[in-house]
């Protein structure tokens, strides 16, 4: 079946499965590029979102999907539970380590062994931690503005950027929704009152969701565990991408990634903020086909 770009939107590609963790069953809702049910060879690639309020996979990465399809691989958008329109959760302990059993239990669901991670942000947690938890099932990693939590020694702890996510999480309205996503990206004129308006729309679709996250860091300030003493168990060759003007998650950060995990490459945007994979989403889409190929 060949298949055109107009082909892969957001609608036709959207699919739900359910995934038991701990005991608790959950409603995933995700992204497929894979159209039919025929058996295909194409190597999958699976995109996680971060943590921000109204972020889901599609959202996140609906500049890199085309291109990877294009590049010959299986694409699957997963939204995890307490986003978009997958079930949600009050989570009391590592957001990292849950979500990884998330994506183990959706990759059981649907059929996928083995996968290439590409995670942003809280993506990126996610990856690592899946990573440590289930290193055959990790083809190659790529990790953005995350992958393990600590202090940084340069940049006051809380940064910008996690407080403003805070108060857009206690306060969902559009003027917090601007001042978070202003110093989101480097640029802030290629934001449109159209985008803004489709992010606070996901986020008002599902309040609970905001309401859960206020209560989970609640019950579990540190959702995103310094797992710095354990990267050197990770073995998958890696693709860390980091902006040089990231406000949420500071570069030394992606430092510390370079040099704990055993098979590890850095690069670093000028110009970047928070979502390399959007702000510069040509130049990230040919390095990082090119990577995983």
């Amino acid at each position: 079946m060949s298949l055109h770009a107009s082909d892969l939107t957001d609608a036709s590609t959207h699919r739900y499965t359910q995934v038991t963790v701990d005991g608790a069953d959950y409603r995933i809702h995700y992204n497929d590029t894979q159209l039919t049910d025929e058996a295909s060879e194409a190597p999958t690639v699976i995109m996680l979102h971060g943590s921000g309020p109204g972020a889901s996979g599609w959202a996140n990465f609906h500049r890199n999907v085309v291109p990877f399809v294009q590049a010959g691989f299986r694409v699957l958008l997963l939204d995890f539970p307490g986003w978009s329109k997958s079930d949600p959760v009050v989570c009391t302990g590592s957001r990292s380590h849950f979500n990884a059993a998330v994506l183990a239990g959706f990759m059981d669901a649907i059929g996928v062994s083995k996968a290439h991670l590409v995670g942003n942000s809280m993506g990126a947690h996610s990856a690592v931690a899946f990573a440590l938890d289930h290193p055959d099932r990790v083809g190659k990693l790529v990790l953005m503005g995350g992958g393990t939590g600590g202090l940084s020694p340069f940049v006051p702890m809380p940064t910008e950027g996690i407080k403003l996510i805070g108060a857009l999480y206690r306060d969902p309205t559009i003027d917090n929704l601007k001042r978070m996503m202003n110093v989101f990206v480097y640029d802030a004129s290629s934001l449109t009152d159209a985008l803004f308006q489709a992010r606070l729309d996901n986020m008002l679709a599902n309040r609970t969701h905001l309401e859960n996250f206020v209560k989970s860091t609640a019950a579990h300030p540190r959702q995103f565990p310094d797992v710095g003493h354990r990267l050197g168990d990770v073995a998958a060759p890696t693709l860390i991408v980091w902006g040089r003007d990231d406000r949420f998650v500071p570069l030394d950060v992606g430092l510390r990634l370079v040099t704990g995990l055993q098979r590890a490459d850095l690069h670093v945007f000028s110009r970047c903020g928070h979502w390399a994979q959007w702000e510069h989403a040509d130049t990230f889409n040919r390095m990082v086909t090119d990577f995983l190929a």
